[in-house]
C-alpha cells in the first residue's frame, strides 16, 4: 500500500476514526474481475474497528467482493471551497481492509447499529422492517487493515 504523500495534511487515527463514527455515508470501492475499479455511495456503522453496511443478495459489489474481498472505503466530512486561494477546506478518512459477509447474532446486532444511527426515533418500526426484509438483506463487514486521516485548511 502507497505512504500518505502529503504528511503535513495527514491527521491521526483518532480524528480519522471520529470522522468514521460521525460521517453520514461513505463511498466503497471494489475491483471486478476484469480489474474495472467500482466506487458506490452507502450508509454505513462503524463498530469495533469494522465497518458494517447492509445491500440486496446479489449485485455488482457483491460480485466483486466475491472474487476479490479486498476494499477500500472513504467517507469525507467537512468541505469548504476556498476560491482566492484555489483550493479547499476538508476532511476525509479512507479505509482499507477485506470484505465478507456475516451471520447469525453479529447480522442482527450491524442492522441495530445501522438503525441506531440512522432512524433512533423509529426503533420499533425498524425492527419489524429488519424482521420483513430478513431474506432478502445481506450485510457486509469490512474488518479494517489500515485508517488513515487527512484534513486540509487554507
Amino acid at each position: 500500500m502507497k505512504k500518505m504523500r502529503r504528511k503535513d495534511k495527514q491527521t491521526g487515527t483518532e480524528e480519522a476514526v471520529r470522522l468514521l463514527v460521525n460521517g453520514e455515508y461513505g463511498i466503497l470501492s471494489t475491483v471486478d474481475n476484469d480489474r474495472q475499479p467500482y466506487g458506490v455511495p452507502l450508509n454505513y456503522v462503524f463498530k469495533g474497528n469494522n465497518i458494517y453496511f447492509h445491500c440486496a443478495l446479489t449485485g455488482h459489489k457483491i460480485d466483486n467482493i466475491a472474487s476479490n474481498p479486498r476494499v477500500s472505503f472513504c467517507v469525507v466530512g467537512k468541505t469548504k471551497v476556498v476560491p482566492s486561494m484555489f483550493s479547499s477546506d476538508y476532511e476525509s478518512a479512507v479505509v482499507f481492509g477485506v470484505a465478507s459477509e456475516v451471520g447469525g447474532q453479529e447480522r442482527y446486532d450491524a442492522l441495530i447499529w445501522l438503525l441506531e444511527k440512522y432512524s433512533p426515533e423509529y426503533i420499533d418500526e425498524g425492527k419489524t422492517h429488519i424482521e420483513k426484509y430478513d431474506d432478502v438483506t445481506k450485510v457486509i463487514k469490512i474488518s479494517i487493515d489500515v485508517i488513515t486521516g487527512k484534513r486540509a485548511s487554507t
